[in-house]
């Protein structure tokens, strides 16, 4: 699989498309158009699945309980391969669509630059994953998550290696991405204000397949500690590559490494890699009846299907308490009123859309999966 250069504004535009969700779906069209839109091409395509699954989970929820308002949903899908200027385009497909929200984009470089279509076009975003603080920093009233921002996450990360690795050598490892690079940034701030400073702080470049210059570099300062910022495919490859030059170090990363596929790419090298991720949603007492039917259809809800899936319930739940899928009007609903009872738990906005209550924990890999830390 060709591994395409991400989240910078000079990447390669690729072909967007914007297509009816299929199967079941497209026979429960009805007058109220919603829409997924995230990677479903490229090296973050797990990360998009686990989006659409969300979401079609959801709409199928929905449906059955007699839509919202009276009327059925209807699901489109875009795909943006996690390239900016893709984004803009999918963006500028939907909101010719006319869809009422867009439950997306999966990466920040995509949601910060298509969140200027939605603004412009009338259109509610909701991210369950972008978690650059310029999305809302820099949003308009239409802007909101359902996850955490990195100068949360970062804040965990930089305090956790800093109480932890006192006394070791760190590498702050990112792929300029807005979303790996703004991780990298506040793990760094908060790990430096705590006393620890990194030994290497050094951009890699996305979409390669071997990085042994990078791990060369590392091995040759004695690095013991790795912070990455970026995404799954390549810090699988640069663990297994330092592990097979000798190295004995463990590397930490963000939310980006909650797919299965971390492991499939790094192998036994990710024995003992640890992320930041909020706290399991599938065991939340709330997500119990909705990830029975994900099983049902032997869907595993893992990283942010259900962020996905609450998303489309807010949403919901802020129309008919608006009266109107109006999306102003839904918008002023979903911060005026909540918490929002969802499947992640209980929901609050801010005035920018962010949540108000972050939950960042720490996830390590054992054995081929990943459990949240004790």
């Amino acid at each position: 699989m060709t591994i395409q250069r991400r989240t910078l504004l000079g990447a390669t535009l690729a072909a967007p498309a914007v297509l009816p969700a299929g199967g079941a779906m497209a026979q429960a069209r009805g007058p109220i158009r919603i829409a997924m839109a995230g990677p479903l091409t490229g090296a973050n395509a797990t990360f998009g699945a686990q989006m659409r699954e969300g979401v079609t989970q959801a709409v199928t929820d929905l449906n059955a309980a007699g839509g919202v308002l009276g009327q059925q949903l209807a699901m489109e899908t875009g795909d943006d391969a996690c390239d900016p200027r893709q984004a803009v385009s999918v963006a500028n497909q939907l909101a010719g669509r006319q869809v009422r929200v867009v439950v997306g984009h999966y990466c920040s470089g995509s949601s910060i630059p298509a969140s200027k279509v939605y603004t412009e076009e009338g259109v509610l975003q909701i991210s369950p994953a972008s978690t650059n603080p310029r999305y809302t920093d820099e949003g308009s009233w239409n802007t909101f998550r359902t996850c955490g921002r990195d100068d949360q996450q970062g804040a965990v990360a930089g305090k956790y290696i800093a109480e932890n690795y006192r006394g070791k050598r760190v590498a702050v490892l990112h792929d300029n991405s807005a979303y790996g690079k703004g991780l990298a940034d506040e793990t760094k701030k908060t790990m430096n204000a705590a006393g620890l400073t990194e030994t290497i702080y050094a951009a890699y470049t996305p979409g390669e397949r071997d990085y042994n210059a990078v791990v060369s570099r590392l091995k040759a300062a004695n690095i013991d500690v790795i912070y990455l910022g970026g995404y799954h495919t390549e810090a699988g490859l640069i663990i297994r590559q330092a592990k097979e030059q000798g190295m004995n170090c463990t590397l930490i990363g963000g939310d980006a490494l909650t797919t299965n596929e971390f492991w499939q790419i790094s192998g036994a090298a990710g024995e003992g890699c640890m992320m930041t991720f909020p706290s399991d949603p599938r065991k939340r007492p709330q997500a119990a009846e909705v990830v029975a039917r994900f099983k049902a259809r032997n869907v595993d809800p893992e990283g942010f299907a259900l962020y996905s899936y609450a998303a489309a319930q807010i949403w919901a739940a802020a129309a008919a308490k608006a009266n109107t899928v109006d999306p102003r009007k839904v918008a002023d609903a979903m911060k005026a009123s909540g918490p929002w009872q969802t499947v992640l738990g209980p929901i609050s906005f801010d005035r920018k859309g962010d949540i108000t209550v972050p939950d960042f924990v720490f996830y390590v890999w054992k054995n081929g999966s990943y459990a949240e830390m004790s």
